[in-house]
């Protein structure tokens, strides 16, 4: 995680006009946890990143902080297998036909 968490939670909460009541509320916490948070005497959970990251309009990335590149690549290989299982057969071989040309191109 990002050392400066806290500062981009209490940025953001500012930025939204929210007291620490307010997101203590939403996330069902206490205001206490969320004051911690802020001062950097406690990380969130994934959970609650993912909640607060919602309640913001922000990405999830951009409050834990850059993702290890060989975990990202892995989820990028893991998201096109989820696509591709989806396809039908004909839908898979024209895939196929626009890859083996795009890659011919990009030679």
């Amino acid at each position: 995680m990002d050392s400066d968490l806290g500062a981009k939670v209490k940025k953001l909460r500012i930025a939204h006009g929210l007291t620490q009541e307010d997101v203590a509320k939403a996330l069902e916490v206490t205001p206490g946890y969320i004051s911690n948070v802020e001062n950097g005497r406690n990380l969130m959970t994934l959970r609650m990143l993912s909640y607060y990251a919602e309640l913001t309009g922000v990405s999830l990335d951009y409050l834990a902080g850059s993702v290890d590149k060989s975990y990202q690549n892995t989820a990028l290989d893991n998201e096109i297998m989820q696509i591709v299982q989806k396809l039908d057969v004909d839908s898979k071989e024209k895939l196929i036909s626009t890859l083996r040309i795009w890659f011919a191109e990009n030679k």
